[in-house]
């Protein structure tokens, strides 16, 4: 059974969705179990994804990268997660946020800080939920105030749930520069390095899932970084990462799509060959039904996750289709998770269980890059009827 073909893959995506598969299956799946047991992060892998060419390549040539385009990174993204989810957001968080510096940093932001995250030398973070905000982004109250004697923006406040908090060599931080009426208009992009004085960050509490990646607290005391490190124009932060969102949002349903097929393949291989009331189990009817309608939903959020891809690469109402592509292939990633626990019976509580951890890394992607409730009002205020 080949769930993730590369059939619906634009021609130019397969190599490297090749290179992502071969690599996972060497250096991830086998580590999977170790690292969710430990909670530890993956620097190992991290390393040698690195040295394949498959991290942080999204970055342009002209600074390090390969160029890879949306229809790569989804790719890459449908391999690493179908390893395993907690390592594959590890790979895919090493340059998140760097992105919005290569769209709109000057010249010398991305020699300094986009360079070495291409050249795999630096990883990064992309800082904006907060202890009390998620999905607001136009609620946030980390600010960044111009000391314009100093030359220096200053920045309290707190962020929470950012990747590689503590791992990080920079973040791109959304903080809040204004106070108008237009409540969108009000913040803005920076960069800031995690050795600022004033940046503190610790990791959050153990997870019930994905625990081979790290996402820490940050708190920002006065919190200083010099006057050019504002990513773009003053309060264009909202926009900036509404478009970043959208491209972000094809990726999350890849890493849906990952999970489903793990899962749909434990089911598969677990009712297969497994004797109850001396018939094989897959002979029951009700099994089957379970296993085709997890097959049914699992590739029709394929196909809209790849044509969603095609309309965000094209400009066409990006932000409906990304929006649609996230909930679907997420959701579905969970009710395949929860169809193949029921058919394991007992044994999908055992902790040792692939179908167990991908259990618990479902829950994930439906909240983060935007909780898939904001997304279906993205949905419907986008929907052009």
């Amino acid at each position: 059974m080949e769930l993730l073909d590369d059939s619906v893959v634009p021609e130019h995506a397969r190599a490297v969705k090749q290179e992502a598969r071969e690599f996972a299956q060497e250096h991830i799946a086998p580590a999977a179990q170790e690292y969710h047991n430990s909670g530890e992060y993956p620097w190992d892998i991290l390393e040698a994804g690195m040295d394949a060419g498959l991290v942080a390549q999204d970055i342009g040539e002209e600074w390090g990268g390969r160029g890879l385009d949306l229809y790569e990174i989804f790719a890459i993204a449908e391999e690493f997660y179908r390893a395993d989810a907690g390592i594959g957001l590890t790979m895919m968080l090493a340059s998140f946020g760097a992105e919005i510096v290569e769209e709109y940093g000057s010249e010398e932001q991305k020699e300094e800080f986009l360079r070495p995250v291409a050249e795999n030398e630096q990883i990064t973070g992309l800082a904006v939920s907060e202890p009390d905000t998620g999905s607001d982004l136009a609620g946030m109250t980390t600010s960044a105030d111009l000391d314009e004697e100093a030359g220096e923006w200053v920045i309290n406040g707190e962020k929470y749930w950012i990747g590689n908090a503590v791992e990080a060599d920079w973040v791109t931080l959304y903080a809040k520069t204004g106070d108008g009426e237009d409540r969108y208009s009000n913040y803005s992009m920076f960069i800031v390095p995690t050795d600022a004085p004033g940046y503190e960050a610790e990791h959050i509490p153990e997870k019930i899932g994905m625990r081979a990646s790290k996402q820490g607290h940050i708190v920002f005391d006065d919190c200083r970084i010099p006057e050019e490190n504002l990513v773009g124009t003053e309060g264009a932060g909202f926009y900036i990462l509404a478009e970043f969102f959208n491209h972000g949002r094809i990726v999350v349903g890849g890493h849906g799509l990952g999970l489903a097929a793990a899962a749909i393949e434990e089911a598969w291989e677990f009712t297969h060959g497994r004797q109850a009331f001396g018939r094989d189990v897959s002979d029951f009817q009700a099994v089957q039904h379970i296993l085709a309608d997890m097959r049914m939903e699992f590739e029709a959020a394929r196909a809209l996750n790849w044509r969603a891809a095609e309309k965000v690469v094209e400009n066409e109402n990006g932000g409906f289709w990304a929006a649609m592509a996230k909930t679907k292939s997420t959701e579905v990633a969970n009710f395949c998770a929860e169809r193949a626990m029921q058919l394991h019976g007992g044994r999908s509580i055992l902790q040792d269980r692939r179908i167990s951890r991908v259990y618990r890394d479902v829950r994930i992607p439906v909240v983060y890059e935007g909780a898939n409730e904001i997304q279906r009002n993205l949905i419907y205020r986008q929907a052009q009827f």
